[in-house]
This record gives C-alpha cells, sequence and structure tokens, in this order.
C-alpha cells in the first residue's frame, strides 16, 4: 500500500483532536521514514499546520513561479495562493481549456497555473490595466516553458476590453480584477463562455469581511452581492471552494 507523507495509513485512529485541531504527521512519528526534502519538509514540519496552509504546501511551484510572485512583492500586488493557483490548474484541466480570458494578469501567477491546466494547443487571452505588470507575465510564461504563441496580452480596463471578446468563444473565464466591478465581470463572464464552460472570482472571502456582519466597505457589499446572484442564478451551477481567500465557481448550464 502507498500512500503520501505525512499522511496516516488508511483505517489508522484518528487523535481526538484531529477536527479542531487538525496535525500532520513529522518525520520522527515513523520509524522507517526518512528525512524528508524541499516540499516534503513543507508539508510535515509544523505539527499546528492549518488545512489552508497544508493545501498550499501540497502542489510545488516552479522557480518562474516563485520568480513571478517575487516581482507582485515587489510592485504591491497580492498573488493567488498555491493552492487556488493548484484549483485553477485542476478547473482548466476539468473543462479541457483550449480559450481561457483572464481579468487581472498581475505578474503572471494566475496565467501559469492556468496554462499549466490547458491544452497545449490553449491560448490565454489576459487582461490588465498596466503594462509593466503585463512585460513581467511575459517574461514568467517564457521561462516557465510555454510559447509566445500561448498567451494574448491586452493592456486595458477589463470592462473596456471584455465586450470586444467573441460570444461564447471561452471555456473559462478567471476575475482577479476591482471587486467593484465583478457584477459586471459576471455579465460579460455569461456572455462569453460556451455552455458548459466555467466562471472563476478570486478573494471573494476578503480576509473575512464577507461574512463579518460589522459595517464593511462598498467593494465588500458588491462581493456579498456577487456571492448572491451566483448562487441564485438558473444559469449557473454554483461552488465556493476555501482555497486562498476564496474562490467562487460556476458552470454555465
Amino acid at each position: 500500500m502507498y500512500r503520501l507523507i505525512g499522511f496516516p495509513p488508511l483505517g489508522s485512529p484518528t487523535p481526538l483532536n484531529a477536527r479542531s485541531h487538525p496535525q500532520v504527521p513529522g518525520v520522527n512519528g515513523y520509524s522507517h521514514a526518512r528525512q524528508p526534502r524541499g516540499q516534503e519538509r513543507v508539508i510535515t514540519g509544523n505539527r499546528q499546520t492549518s488545512w489552508a496552509a497544508f493545501a498550499d504546501a501540497f502542489v510545488a511551484e516552479d522557480e518562474a513561479l516563485r520568480w513571478a510572485r517575487d516581482r507582485a512583492h515587489e510592485v504591491g500586488l497580492r498573488s493567488v495562493t498555491p493552492g487556488t493557483g493548484a484549483a485553477l490548474r485542476l478547473l482548466a484541466a476539468t473543462v479541457d481549456a483550449k480559450a481561457v480570458a483572464e481579468i487581472g494578469t498581475g505578474t503572471g501567477v494566475s496565467g501559469i497555473h492556468l496554462l499549466h491546466g490547458m491544452r497545449p494547443d490553449g491560448v490565454l487571452t489576459t487582461v490588465d490595466p498596466e503594462p509593466e505588470r503585463q512585460q513581467f507575465a511575459r517574461q514568467a510564461f517564457r521561462a516557465a516553458g510555454f510559447a509566445s504563441n500561448r498567451a494574448r496580452f491586452i493592456p486595458g480596463r477589463a470592462l473596456e476590453v471584455l465586450p470586444r471578446l467573441a460570444d461564447a468563444g471561452y471555456d473559462l473565464v478567471f476575475c482577479d480584477g476591482d471587486r467593484l466591478e465583478c457584477l459586471d465581470y459576471l455579465a460579460e463572464s455569461l456572455r462569453l463562455l460556451r455552455p458548459g464552460g466555467l466562471v472563476a472570482f478570486e478573494g471573494v472571502f476578503a480576509d473575512g469581511r464577507t461574512v463579518d456582519s460589522g459595517p464593511q466597505p462598498v467593494e465588500v457589499a458588491r462581493l456579498r452581492e456577487l456571492l448572491r446572484a451566483v448562487r441564485e442564478s438558473q444559469e449557473l451551477v454554483p461552488s465556493l471552494l476555501p482555497v486562498g481567500d476564496g474562490l467562487l465557481c460556476a458552470v454555465k448550464r
């Protein structure tokens, strides 16, 4: 029987406090275990690791992704977490994405994850108001091994660019732009997606403020409206994934 380091074998007892304080067995918990290296050390090294941190450590990120994250940090951008990136890869692969639209290029972190999940002949159309960020993304995509024809960079505001894109021409739309415009992104996404296509919104938890009962800024109110609109839409099959800062996903019927 094979198992990943960090997971107890099937049928082994679960600690009484595992539900409220999930623990990941360290290397010393197994007499036959070798010293973990690299990503395994990240996963197994901290017995108090939360499930979110565990998910972030589960999929290794390469040098190109780390470079893109560093550039994002330098320019003051918040990138998707590794766990969110892994979910984006999975979603792109699930819909066998050939055409993906991304709102918010950033420095290329989410784009690399999307491209990894897309078909080898797929094209990512990515929109951002800051051309400098897109230059970083170009370099990151090239460093990750993607040919230049795998991505189409369009500088500009999303709500000015999206109307120019083809109806029902996309398999997946990923939205990581201005939260105040999220409802407009939803409307554009429904037009852009083919039946069976998928839309995803990053950051819908807003660092926990979305579920906070206290007074909140307008952008949080918009996110609440977005969550309600997606949940109640007859055109969509929704799910809210607890990765990163919340990934709202929905498939177009």
